[in-house]
């Protein structure tokens, strides 16, 4: 998404669905000013060569040793930071070529973008002080940044991952987990994709992330459907559309 993508119909159209769908109730000015800073970033390659990456010590022959994206919303990436420091994650890959991918899950995001691009402190809002270099570097071009447009997110959860979740009471708290919108991103935009790490059928028998080093139970929130996700995976890898990495 980038500043093409803001006029006076889209503005209408899209203030019909909450985010991360839309830009209901989300304030103009924000949303413009952060969309006007990406005007460069439409040109860009988004997966290019790839730097250093995090948490594949150990793991390098099955993940590799180089990353070229991150992608989060602001709260799975400060949650991160806070739940597995201890495992080393102690801050989100940074180098001259990373590309950060946005998804707007909420209007923290669009002030996030847009202080990161502007190189100041977060001026407002829950992330109020945030000083966003500390994240991603010193290096604010625009064309290291990007989000993902509200439709596309809308395009995902529609054709791919439409869960009965969307009929229970906390429907409005679905989305398709950070996890598969990148996959799904992926799988837009490269001609292969491997996925590594991903749920599986199985998932009973491992640990919830592949980098844990003691076993911990998957816990299921009501904000996902990872069941319908695990299952589209297997799809997806029967058909060959992706290679899905999976232990018996």
């Amino acid at each position: 998404m980038w500043n093409g993508h803001l006029n006076d119909s889209e503005w209408q159209r899209l203030q019909h669905s909450p985010p991360p769908y839309g830009w209901q109730g989300l304030p103009y000015k924000v949303v413009s000013s952060t969309l006007s800073l990406l005007n460069d970033s439409a040109y860009g390659t988004l997966f290019p060569d790839k730097p250093e990456s995090h948490f594949m010590s150990g793991f390098e022959e099955d993940v590799g040793t180089k990353t070229s994206f991150y992608g989060f919303t602001t709260n799975t990436m400060k949650n991160s930071l806070i739940a597995y420091r201890q495992m080393g994650f102690r801050r989100v890959p940074q180098g001259k070529n990373v590309r950060y991918i946005f998804i707007p899950s909420e209007i923290r995001d669009y002030v996030m973008l847009y202080s990161a691009i502007q190189g100041i402190p977060v001026p407002f809002g829950q992330d109020n002080g945030d000083k966003p270099w500390v994240y991603f570097g010193f290096n604010r071009k625009p064309k290291m940044f990007r989000m993902l447009h509200p439709d596309f997110i809308h395009y995902i959860k529609e054709r791919f991952l439409n869960s009965s979740l969307l009929k229970m009471e906390y429907k409005d708290l679905y989305m398709p987990s950070t996890g598969a919108l990148l996959l799904l991103t992926a799988l837009h935009t490269c001609d292969e994709v491997s996925a590594y790490g991903f749920i599986t059928d199985n998932f009973r028998k491992f640990s919830d992330h592949y980098y844990d080093r003691v076993k911990r139970p998957l816990v299921f929130y009501a904000n996902h459907d990872m069941q319908l996700e695990s299952r589209f995976w297997k799809l997806l890898n029967s058909l060959g559309v992706m290679r899905l990495y999976q232990r018996p």
